[in-house]
């Protein structure tokens, strides 16, 4: 609770006994709720040894060690994705920023497999279910982003754009290649209890290849079923497919697709499959009948692959226009009114019909975390394709999305500093931003706080600089650390604070006889100007070390020089006036008759300058100081009239 601003409001629940059950709270500046409660909450964390205390993070996702990985990975991503904005044109800007989305999502499969791992690996329960939500967000996380990728990075034209919708589905819906392995190892594999769905599977995904290498295997063990076997397989064979590479247009296309879908139907008239259902079914399925595609509606498990199916056997040139009303019609087909959309449901839907600001409005809601609205929003903004959507506000929809995910990192012990660079970038709000939560860090180290002050002055952030400064000096004086402490003020150019600290430090000598962080001390150089306590100070030091080096004349100057310019507080002309008696005691004449007047002087007012009421207070060793001073005085300044009358003589 010290770490709020003020005291939480106090706030009673309607409808329930005011002396039994109370609620505080306020957010805290880790953007935690924090509250008091008489009953405990199974699902909000407990502060030790304090009973009604509990927190309850408002981003639990930075928390995960997995999930942290996501954030560096993706981090370094979008980094070199600003740097890169303006390097190409053309396309080799669409060619990175498709490179850019494939970085993106390996960096999602790379954790999606790691928290699968975890799961599988942990034995409790309640982690394992943790692990297998988080596996399945992932992989719908992924989904949706190759989606996007394939719809708005990479626009793929018609012909091309089927590919792509291919390998989507071929990538994320159906896993057939460990029921393929199961059927191949079995000793007779066309009699295997799944041999004909794992055949209907990669014709459903077009996957032609695979097909009729399992097709095979049925004409090996059937000699009965070669024919049609070879009929069918002759047919896959012919299917045209636009190919990456080829150079064929779309009308040539067309035409090829049409001749060979007359052939299929041909045979399909002709009852050349009648005597066995299963290739009858496949062949329905290559003239893109409806109904036949879906019988096998278990083994696609959803609409979306449904309608990449239905596209490839019925339209295999579709534009993207055209799109959203197969996939609307493909849903309804699928779903036949059975269920209600889910989360998901909604936003592949969006994107099939280029809603771009609606697929982020879902994710947003959908999505536990920030994450990927912010980085799919900032990739789709470096397409231009976001250039018109501007919030009432003022900040566009990116800059906004940016702040709320480096903001969420900003409650995160280390992962804060990441949330620094996504601040650097929203030109609009982002100093504003970082400006505002730097000042929350807790500074528990001098080394993070070094970090946090690097980072703001790096940036200009001088305020930020001074409250930084001055934090860990007033720590350091807590900790009775003056040189730490002096360090910082220097830093913070807090002349205020300086002289308080030189003042700690001169007291600290008058009652040690010795000074402390001399290496500091020692090395003040144009720093000492600050203040005139903390010049006193370093030149107080310097005349302690030529007196160390027995340069006595230089010393006793230096030492005049403090008293007479006024740079010394009067509290401690005595101690100066009581180094000087060293020097006035030594063999050779230091002090030249001027400068022993100049002494007299300095102590003469230092003692009249004293109220009656100080004077009755000034203790016998006091006194005793006083005498003596005058007395070294006297006798110094004999022995200087002497010596210059001497010379003068001479």
């Amino acid at each position: 609770m010290e770490e709020l601003d003020v005291e939480p409001p106090l706030t009673l629940i309607p409808g329930v006994d005011s002396k039994r059950k109370k609620l505080c709270f306020a957010w805290a500046p880790g953007e935690m709720l924090v509250y008091e409660t008489l009953f405990p909450k199974e699902c909000a964390e407990k502060r030790p040894g304090c009973p009604n205390i509990f927190i309850v993070r408002k981003d639990q996702d930075v928390y995960s060690q997995t999930l942290r990985k996501l954030f560096n990975e993706s981090h370094g991503i979008f980094v070199g994705l600003q740097r890169s904005e303006e390097e190409l044109a053309g396309k080799s800007r669409k060619a990175q920023l498709v490179r850019v989305s494939k970085n993106y999502r390996s960096v999602i499969r790379a954790c999606m497999e790691e928290m699968h791992q975890l799961a599988n690996s942990t034995r409790d329960p309640e982690l394992q279910c943790q692990h297998s939500t988080q596996v399945s967000i992932l992989s719908a996380m992924e989904l949706i982003w190759n989606l996007c990728e394939i719809l708005f990075v990479e626009a793929a034209p018609a012909g091309h754009l089927l590919l792509h919708l291919l390998d989507w589905v071929r990538l994320h819906v159906c896993d057939v290649d460990s029921m393929v392995r199961e059927v191949l190892s079995s000793e007779n594999p066309s009699k295997h209890k799944d041999f004909w769905n794992a055949v209907d599977i990669f014709v459903l995904q077009g996957r032609m290849d695979d097909a009729r290498h399992l097709l095979s295997k049925e004409a090996s063990a059937n000699p009965t079923s070669m024919g049609m076997c070879k009929i069918l397989d002759d047919l896959m064979k012919k299917m045209p497919i636009l190919s990456t590479g080829n150079t064929q247009t779309l009308t040539e296309m067309e035409l090829k697709w049409q001749h060979w879908h007359e052939e299929c139907q041909r045979y399909l008239q002709d009852g050349t499959f009648s005597s066995n259902l299963h290739m009858e079914s496949i062949c329905k399925i290559l003239l893109g009948d409806e109904n036949a595609i879906l019988e096998k509606k278990e083994l696609m498990t959803t609409w979306y692959h449904f309608l990449v199916t239905r596209l490839v056997y019925s339209h295999p040139t579709v534009k993207p226009v055209e799109l959203r009303f197969y996939a609307q019609s493909s849903m309804d087909l699928f779903l036949g009114g059975e269920s209600s959309w889910e989360p998901l449901d909604s936003i592949l839907m969006a994107a099939f019909e280029f809603e771009i600001h609606q697929v982020i409005k879902e994710c947003s809601i959908a999505l536990s975390n920030w994450w990927f609205v912010a980085h799919l929003t900032d990739l789709l903004d470096h397409c231009k394709l976001l250039q018109s959507h501007n919030l009432y506000f003022g900040s566009n929809m990116r800059e906004f999305l940016l702040l709320e995910y480096a903001s969420g990192l900003f409650s995160h012990h280390s992962l804060w500093q990441l949330g620094v660079d996504y601040f650097d970038h929203c030109p609009e709000y982002g100093k504003v931003y970082l400006e505002l939560h730097i000042e929350r860090i807790p500074l528990n180290t001098e080394q993070k706080a070094l970090k946090v002050l690097r980072i703001c002055e790096q940036r200009q952030m001088h305020e930020q600089v001074r409250s930084i400064c001055k934090i860990m000096a007033m720590k350091a004086v807590r900790n009775n650390r003056l040189g730490s402490a002096l360090s910082w003020s220097i830093r913070a150019k807090d002349a205020a604070f300086a002289t308080l600290i030189s003042d700690r430090f001169l007291k600290d000598y008058c009652e040690r006889g010795s000074f402390s962080d001399l290496d500091l001390i020692d090395n003040l150089g144009p720093s000492m100007l600050l203040s005139d306590r903390l010049t006193f100070l370093g030149k107080y030091r310097e005349f302690h070390r030529l007196y160390g080096e027995k340069r006595f004349s230089e010393a006793a100057k230096l030492l005049l020089m403090l008293m007479t310019a006024h740079i010394a507080p009067c509290s401690f002309w005595m101690t100066l006036l009581t180094d000087a008696l060293p020097l006035l005691e030594q063999k050779e004449v230091i002090f030249s008759a001027e400068q022993t007047y100049e002494l007299m002087r300095c102590l003469e007012d230092l003692t009249a300058g004293k109220t009656d009421n100080q004077k009755l207070q000034v203790d016998d060793v006091e006194t005793t100081k006083v005498e003596i001073l005058r007395l070294a005085l006297a006798r110094n300044l004999a022995r200087a009239i002497v010596k210059e009358g001497t010379l003068e003589g001479s």
